[in-house]
């Protein structure tokens, strides 16, 4: 099932916390300095965890961190206060409590001071500040992240989906936008694909042809600072091995967004959540039973919500360390 990006209604907000309970927190340090980068691929944490086969069957908090294996340790400061405000795994009677707390980093440790990296503080703080309302482009994981020859960032977007039956889920996502490959197509300045639908929802229009020559020769002199991380939500009422499934699902949404997608010097990880506020409780296609119409809705859906998310994390980045933004590209392309 494939919906093109601009069908799609968003939720109130156009953020992953559309998906009730879902709240996103930041913590940033520029450095305006850089070094040449050097590829990598994601570190990440407790994702054995959510292997369908373990016992854990929940998640609360994911963390999406730059300054590669080192920015783990900003998980740390994310568990520290749940725990402090007794969100985690029961433990015993006491009240004591271990919260499941998986991560992924992106390698970014060349834009700036390569000692100046994410640890338990950034993570206390960030948990500290969750809220449903955040800012996109070149905060918290997204400060130094690049998207082939532009500057990269975090973005989030939501969609209303209905199912077969006539209900209605909300899926959201947010994206730490870090690719090899690019997100805006060089031949005309826009995302990949773009139809008047997309562009109306991104606010977007053709670039002057001169802004259009400055991006591929920027393209031509991009660097190999890889790996885009996300989460993806919904509140649908899924079970660990189809909330997995919509994880896969955000790689399609990856793919449209982003050309050459998945190469060798990407490691592109996404996770999935869902809160489970809505039952498949309806009619279902002829040969489909409900549950699997549900998860079939939810997977067209992230792909949609990762596909709006990353490109939205590009439109709003702003210029870090000499690594030029699309808007300060192609400011004509702007609405």
């Amino acid at each position: 099932m494939t919906l093109p990006a601009g069908t799609l209604p968003t939720g109130p907000r156009d953020l992953i916390s559309d998906v009730a309970g879902v709240t996103v927190g930041h913590h940033h340090r520029i450095d305006e300095a850089a070094r040449e980068a050097t590829p990598d691929t994601p570190g990440t944490r407790e994702t054995d965890l959510l292997d369908p086969v373990n016992s854990v069957r929940h998640a609360d908090a994911f963390v999406l961190t730059g300054g590669s294996a080192f920015g783990l340790a900003a998980a740390d400061g994310v568990m520290s206060h749940l725990e402090r405000v007794g969100v985690g795994l029961p433990m015993d009677t006491a009240g004591h409590v271990v919260p499941i707390v998986p991560a992924a980093v992106i390698f970014d440790l060349p834009v700036g001071d390569w000692s100046r990296r994410p640890d338990a503080e950034f993570g206390r703080r960030a948990a500290a500040d969750a809220s449903e309302d955040f800012l996109l482009g070149s905060v918290g994981g997204g400060a130094a992240a690049r998207a082939g020859a532009l500057k990269g960032g975090f973005g989030s977007a939501s969609v209303r989906a209905q199912t077969p039956g006539g209900a209605s889920i909300t899926v959201g996502a947010a994206v730490v936008v870090n690719s090899f490959g690019a997100v805006i197509r060089p031949e005309t300045g826009l995302p990949w694909g773009a139809d008047a639908e997309s562009l109306a929802y991104y606010r977007l229009r053709e670039p002057e042809e001169s802004e259009r020559v400055q991006l591929a020769d920027l393209i031509a002199r991009r660097s190999a600072l890889n790996t885009t991380i996300g989460v993806v939500a919904t509140d649908a009422r899924l079970d660990v091995a189809d909330t997995r499934r919509v994880a896969m699902a955000a790689h399609d949404g990856l793919a449209r967004a982003v050309r050459p997608v998945h190469t060798p010097v990407d490691g592109d990880a996404f996770f999935a959540v869902a809160t489970g506020e809505v039952v498949s409780e309806y009619p279902a296609p002829t040969g489909m039973n409900p549950d699997l119409a549900l998860v079939a809705v939810a997977c067209a859906a992230a792909a949609v919500a990762v596909e709006r998310a990353v490109v939205r994390g590009v439109l709003a980045a702003t210029p870090v360390a000499g690594i030029p933004a699309y808007a300060q590209t192609l400011p004509s392309a702007l609405l």
